[in-house]
C-alpha cells in the first residue's frame, strides 16, 4: 500500500513537485482564479473547444 505523505515528508514531495514544473513553482490561489474569471468572462466569449492548463508549463513536457 502507498505511504501517505505526512510531516515528515512533505517538503521532500513538494520539492520533488517543483522540480517538474519549469517555473519551478507552486502555482498561486491568484493564478488559478485568474484563469477560471478569464474563463467565466466575456473576453473567452470566442474560445471554444480547447483546454487552458494552469500548470506552470509541466504539460508542455
Amino acid at each position: 500500500m502507498a505511504k501517505m505523505v505526512g510531516e515528515e515528508n512533505a517538503e521532500a514531495v513538494k520539492a520533488t513537485f517543483r522540480a517538474t514544473v519549469p517555473l519551478g513553482r507552486h502555482g498561486t490561489v491568484e493564478e488559478v482564479a485568474a484563469a477560471v474569471a478569464f474563463l467565466a468572462s466575456d473576453q473567452s466569449s470566442f474560445v471554444l473547444g480547447t483546454s487552458l492548463y494552469v500548470d506552470g508549463g509541466e504539460s508542455q513536457l
